[in-house]
């Protein structure tokens, strides 16, 4: 690796941030035509739209799954320690008060965050509203207004994370790590100073996933969901 470039060590390369971007547009315009049904015509018919929207949340599921099972669990399970983990320099960051920041500044750390909880709501609620067609029993109060507001807080969010990764100078060459995997030396000094000494590349490779239990199970679970999406949108 060139010295002007230190890894951002995502164990998941490009591959769960693709995941959930198209997974998100995806579910975005589909929710969104049928939320207005003047436009679920355009795409057909109310139904059919309907139908999309569930299979690319069914999708996203299974690559999810998929991803973290092919992946280093053990760099996965240390990211996401990294993340959860909100210090005394978070805390002036976050508050306008600057702080040196490591890998994740504490506003990366805020948005994953939200995201991973937003995926979790996300999920319960559009569950609940699936199988609350069959049995009614699972339909709930509130169910809709909470799915509705999550995809505008989420969209909201989304909006902010693109301004930053595309548009805002001082950010966007963070665009770099997510895509490739690094960033540049002089970059990371400035905007990560206390990650950039921790950030020597390792020559280690990570033990193969394919040997593992845990990975054969998450295939199967992942196997398990596309078989149940497909009998149920058939």
């Amino acid at each position: 690796m060139a010295e002007s470039t230190y890894a951002a060590v995502l164990a998941t390369g490009a591959r769960a941030p693709l995941a959930n971007a198209v997974a998100f547009f995806g579910m975005l315009v589909t929710g969104v035509a049928l939320y207005l049904p003047g436009l679920a015509g355009a795409f057909g018919s109310r139904g059919a739209v309907k139908t999309v929207h569930l299979a690319i949340a069914a999708a996203w599921i299974c690559v999810l799954l998929v991803v973290v099972a092919t992946s280093d669990r053990a760099a996965l399970l240390r990211t996401a320690r990294e993340i959860e983990r909100l210090g005394p320099d978070d805390v002036r960051w976050l508050t306008g008060r600057g702080g040196p920041q490591g890998r994740f500044n504490a506003g990366q750390k805020a948005h994953a965050i939200a995201q991973a909880a937003f995926a979790v709501l996300f999920t319960t609620s559009g569950l609940l509203l699936w199988f609350g067609e069959r049995d009614t029993s699972l339909r709930l109060p509130g169910t809709i207004v909470l799915h509705d507001g999550l995809t505008v807080l989420a969209s909201v969010l989304v909006a902010a994370h693109l301004f930053l990764a595309l548009v805002w100078p001082t950010t966007r060459p963070a665009l770099r790590g997510m895509l490739r995997g690094t960033v540049r030396r002089e970059w990371a000094s400035e905007h990560h100073a206390t990650w950039v000494p921790l950030s020597q590349p390792t020559r280690d490779a990570p033990p193969s996933a394919w040997v593992s239990p845990g990975t054969w199970a998450l295939l199967a679970l992942a196997a398990a969901v596309a078989a149940i999406a497909a009998v149920e949108l058939t």
